[in-house]
C-alpha cells in the first residue's frame, strides 16, 4: 500500500521547515505502517490567510484583530 498524507497549511512556513515536516512524517509513518519509505506520498496544501475561515472570520481578519475574532477573545 502507498500512504498519502496531506496536510492544510498557511502560506509563509519555510522550505527547510517543510522539508523537515515530510522527513519527520515519511520516517513516523513508514514506522507505524511498517511500509518502506519509498512508498510514503506527501501533499502540502499552502493556502493565503484569506481562504480560510472559521464561523465566517477569515484568518487574515483574526490576525487583524477585527471584533468578529473568535480566536482567543
Amino acid at each position: 500500500y502507498m500512504p498519502i498524507v496531506q496536510f492544510n497549511l498557511m502560506t509563509g512556513r519555510s522550505v527547510e521547515t517543510k522539508r523537515q515536516l515530510m522527513k519527520e512524517v515519511t520516517e513516523t509513518v513508514s514506522r507505524v505502517l511498517e511500509v518502506p519509505p519509498e512508498k510514503v506520498r506527501i501533499l502540502i496544501h499552502e493556502m493565503q490567510e484569506n481562504d480560510f475561515a472559521v464561523a465566517g472570520t477569515t484568518f487574515g481578519e483574526m490576525r487583524e484583530g477585527t471584533p468578529q475574532n473568535v480566536l482567543g477573545k
